[in-house]
């Protein structure tokens, strides 16, 4: 083991191997650096997390009331996740994960953001498919009680709306999905989503047939490589009184 590189974990998924790394960059000074690679691809960085905590921040930020009961899809390192849990109002928290390493690497606290959420009892890790659960209404995202309503639903899976982390995931991304997940939102709930990429026009105009209100956020943070800035996207999106979908 380098003491500039380490393979703290790599196991079989069904997507393919993933891995987790931790690594130091002089330049960047005195930090670890976690990654998560699925295959050669990497997925997340604890170099950018501005994107991912804004994701949290945005759409509760759009969420009236108190109590809040709200989902996350995608646990990822854990950043949307903590950046919820920072809001005093939420009751519950969901994590919905795919990948049943990724949890295991929150309980076991090898990512630094596990102890934090294992020590929240807000917090829940949900193993299972987000986009299966999504578009299943009558059974919904809690295994525990069929069909319940949520006040805020928090994606950050796909790289965006068109370039897919599975081929499957592509069948989400349309008017009649959308509006069935739409289904496990109170009145009035969020539908928000991270994408890497400047927001897109059409599927900005696709999120309008299903809710009230859509808003993109461009998010900027300084990138070190690039010397100069990244930016990545959320969505913001608010249901109306009733269902859009026909």
């Amino acid at each position: 083991m380098s003491l500039l590189f380490e393979e703290i974990d790599s196991q079989a998924s069904p997507l393919g191997e993933i891995s987790l790394r931790r690594r130091r960059i002089p330049a960047l000074g005195d930090r670890d650096i976690y990654e998560v690679k699925l295959g050669e691809e990497f997925l997340m960085s604890s170099m950018f997390v501005e994107a991912e905590e804004a994701l949290s921040n945005l759409g509760l930020a759009r969420v009236q009331g108190d109590r809040l009961d709200v989902v996350v899809g995608g646990l990822g390192l854990g950043y949307t996740a903590v950046a919820a849990l920072r809001d005093e109002r939420i009751a519950e928290l969901l994590v919905v994960e795919a990948l049943d390493t990724v949890i295991g690497w929150h309980r076991d606290e090898l990512v630094p953001l596990g102890k934090t959420l294992n020590a929240d009892a807000r917090n829940r890790y949900v193993h299972g498919s987000f986009f299966d659960l999504a578009t299943a209404p009558d059974t919904g995202f809690d295994p525990d009680s069929p069909g319940r309503k949520f006040d805020a639903i928090l994606l950050d899976i796909d790289h965006s709306p068109t370039e897919f982390l599975n081929a499957a995931n592509a069948g989400f991304y349309t008017g009649d999905n959308l509006a069935l997940m739409a289904e496990q939102l109170k009145p009035g709930g969020v539908f928000a989503m991270w994408s890497q990429n400047l927001p897109e026009e059409r599927f900005e105009t696709l999120l309008k047939t299903v809710f009230e209100t859509v808003d993109s956020h461009v998010i900027s943070f300084y990138n070190p490589f690039l010397n100069g800035e990244s930016t990545n996207s959320v969505y913001v999106c608010v249901k109306g009184a009733v269902s859009a979908r026909k």
